[in-house]
């Protein structure tokens, strides 16, 4: 039995993919795929639909639990199953799959990718002897029923409280699965619970948009740290190493160019205010550069694939903040009086080791100097060093 709740994509697809090869090595007498998904992407969702078909194990997809839903690509999903159950409380429809890569498109590449969704899904439905035209109505015209209206309309095979009392209403049952017809005898047996495991838990964090906004975030943050510090080394490896994982997770989103490029410019902005004198301008830029490109980042109407802005605001606000500090700082620095080297010993403190009438030795940083001061000084006063030319030094009376 595999369980899972959100969007289908690539870490979908192997997850399921692993999930029917355990079963079939462990001479399962039937899967059970538990979803609750808002849809996802086209690519993932046809390759869990070959897996299925191909599978010689009969397939049970429940949608589960209560309150959950099979939307989009879940529909695809529901309808090719061996048998399609829902749990009370549940509902299913408006099945618009998301396609992949960049640029928009025009009213007649939309209708193509429409009929094609709906000419896949009215197949299935056929192989499957399920409802047809409610199928391509969910496509068409985006509509969804309850668990209740699934069944009546034949959209669904059964409705169960729970695994074991599905396992138990499909008893009995004749499947023709890619191996042939099979006769299920699922009561009363036992679950092999399998997990998704840390690795593509991982992976599917990575691939939620908002993880992937962040994470180019702190690779911006990480590499401008760097770059303002040369030598701080950590916050370089900390900010390549969020940049790459960003790149995996955006690789997994249906990703709009223009965004993109919004991100890059913001970053290209950010960096530049390390070398041009622009009072802030170009951070504000870079600011705007980002949020804009956040909000872009996406393209597709599904909400669940897009940045939110409850994490845009606060991300580029901090991002900000941080980043008026760092030149704050930068500009601290380079304004600070210098403290090494010759310029450094401007304001010092020297003793006369001589009357300077007006020149004369003073002792500074326990070193003996030839001096001339501004005025006469005699041997022991406290003398302000002013300036510093080759090995001879401009003092004044020091004024406590």
């Amino acid at each position: 039995m595999g369980t899972y709740e959100g969007v289908i994509n690539p870490v979908t697809a192997e997850y399921f993919n692993r999930v029917l090869t355990d079963a079939q090595e462990a001479g399962a007498a039937a899967v059970v795929l538990r979803l609750d998904t808002p849809g996802g992407l086209d690519t993932s969702m046809r390759l869990i639909i070959k897996d299925i078909t191909a599978s010689p194990i009969p397939v049970i997809v429940y949608v589960a639990p209560s309150g959950g839903r099979a939307a989009s690509a879940g529909v695809f999903i529901l309808y090719c199953a061996h048998i399609a159950a829902m749990a009370p409380g549940t509902n299913v429809g408006a099945a618009h799959p998301v396609a992949m890569g960049g640029g928009e498109m025009d009213a007649v590449m939309k209708a193509k990718v429409e009929n094609d969704a709906a000419a896949y899904i009215k197949a299935i439905a056929e192989k499957r002897g399920r409802n047809v035209q409610w199928a391509e109505d969910a496509v068409r015209k985006s509509v969804s029923v309850t668990e209740k209206e699934a069944l009546s309309l034949k959209v669904i095979d059964l409705i169960a409280e729970d695994v074991p009392s599905l396992l138990a209403a499909v008893d009995g049952r004749e499947i023709v699965t890619g191996a042939g017809k099979v006769v299920l005898r699922t009561k009363g047996a036992p679950l092999k619970q399998i997990p998704m495991g840390w690795r593509l838990e991982a992976l599917k964090a990575l691939s939620d948009p908002n993880i992937a906004f962040i994470l180019m975030t702190l690779g911006t943050i990480g590499l401008l740290a760097e770059l303002y510090n040369p030598g701080a080394i950590l916050p370089g490896i900390v900010g390549a190493i969020s940049l790459i994982l960003a790149f995996y997770s955006l690789q997994t989103l249906p990703i709009n160019y223009a965004g993109v490029l919004l991100i890059i410019l913001g970053i290209v902005l950010f960096i530049l205010e390390i070398k041009v004198t622009s009072y802030g301008l170009l951070s504000l830029g870079g600011i705007a550069s980002m949020t804009l490109g956040a909000l872009l980042l996406v393209k597709t109407d599904a909400p669940f694939l897009k940045v939110s802005l409850s994490v845009v605001i606060p991300t580029v606000v901090t991002f900000g903040a941080i980043l008026m500090v760092v030149v704050w700082m930068a500009v601290k620095s380079q304004m600070r009086r210098p403290v090494t080297g010759l310029e450094g010993m401007v304001g010092s403190i020297a003793v006369a080791k001589t009357d300077l009438v007006p020149r004369g030795k003073v002792l500074l940083q326990g070193e003996i100097w030839d001096a001339v001061s501004e005025e006469p000084l005699r041997e022991g006063e406290e003398a302000e060093v002013k300036a510093v030319a080759g090995l001879t030094l401009t003092v004044r009376p020091h004024r406590k």
